[in-house]
């Protein structure tokens, strides 16, 4: 959303709702930050934060909404843009705030997945001015549940400047990056790599795996191939010259929880898509990220949890990797410019 209001933040206000009693971040956009109660504290243990996120979202569900309802009536809008996210998005969906007003909602994910629900996701489908999807798989699936509605995609994009030519040559190991918190789902994914990529070393290879943001994974310790680990930034020009370095940007997606990977294109993808290496796609074969990639060609793809065709698809890669990095640049251009993304948003 940032990068959608880039040049307009003076006339954006933004109030969202938090679980954490912290301070707005300091920035171009002024920032309302409304603290769900019972806020999360560092003492609490899973059992207390499951507990404290029962009473969060459904006994005390009421004093939050009424919370950024009397936030919401001092504020002077034309626009009132939605995220449909969490327990709190129906939260202005009346008279009250919508009323003469022009209503957009943003639809990034299924509510399954969001902890939304389906009244207040269609509540806000049905009476949305303009409804912003992610995917065209999304957008369908909405319509099948919520009513045949007009919607328009709006995606994460990547600017001209971000989209690096695709590297040529390889010096020294192969490096594969990876950037992101590794939830559990995601294990079984990289138990797989590791082997992988020990085979293909034991064949005479040699790889760097490089993870940023990650916490360490006890499964990759005395491996055949080097791991690196780094810490989190937000500096985006050292994660961009990462990805520009990188040989194999890796592209892990879930097996578990159809409503996300059914409906959701990873922002990491659309990301990836702009670095100078080539994508390695991990995942579901039906999953809207794999669909798009490979559709142009623009990633090897792996949609098992079996080595060998992990394997075949790493071999794959190195063999065409100039050529899947070139596809993936022409779908950036084609289907996420920021600056074609942007202009739709705000006409």
């Amino acid at each position: 959303m940032r990068r959608l209001y880039e040049g307009n933040e003076a006339n954006v206000i933004s109030v969202s709702t938090s679980a954490y009693d912290s301070p707005p971040t300091t920035g171009s956009i002024d920032e309302i930050i409304i603290v769900a109660a019972p806020a999360v504290r560092n003492w609490m243990r899973w059992i207390v934060r499951d507990i404290a996120i029962w009473l969060r979202e459904r006994v005390l569900k009421r004093l939050t909404v009424r919370r950024v309802q009397q936030c919401v009536s001092k504020l002077d809008y034309d626009v009132l843009h939605v995220m449909s996210h969490g327990p709190y998005s129906a939260a202005l969906c009346d008279d009250r705030f919508c009323k003469g007003k022009q209503l957009w909602v943003s639809f990034h994910d299924h509510f399954s997945t969001t902890h939304s629900n389906f009244e207040d996701t269609r509540l806000l489908w049905r009476n949305a001015n303009r409804r912003l999807l992610i995917s065209d798989e999304l957008g369908r699936e909405y319509q099948r549940l919520f009513g045949n509605e007009p919607y328009t995609l709006i995606t994460d994009g990547v600017t001209a400047d971000e989209i690096s030519a695709p590297s040529t040559t390889i010096t020294g190991p192969v490096t594969i990056y990876f950037a992101g918190l590794l939830h559990l789902e995601y294990r079984s994914l990289f138990a797989v790599l590791a082997d992988a990529l020990d085979k293909l070393t034991n064949d005479g290879s040699s790889f760097k795996l490089i993870l940023r943001a990650t916490q360490n994974i006890d499964f990759l310790n005395n491996r055949l191939f080097e791991v690196e680990y780094k810490p989190m930034t937000l500096n985006d020009k050292e994660l961009k010259d990462e990805l520009d370095a990188a040989d194999i940007l890796y592209l892990p997606i879930k097996f578990t929880v159809p409503d996300f990977y059914l409906y959701s294109l990873s922002t990491k993808m659309v990301g990836y898509l702009g670095g100078s290496g080539a994508i390695l796609y991990h995942g579901p074969a039906d999953s809207a990220a794999c669909k798009r990639l490979l559709a142009r060609n623009a990633a090897a793809v792996c949609t098992t949890l079996n080595v060998d065709e992990l394997v075949d698809a790493i071999t794959g890669l190195l063999k065409q990797k100039q050529d899947i990095s070139a596809n993936a640049k022409q779908l950036a251009f084609d289907e996420f410019s920021m600056e074609t993304i942007r202009r739709q948003f705000w006409q």
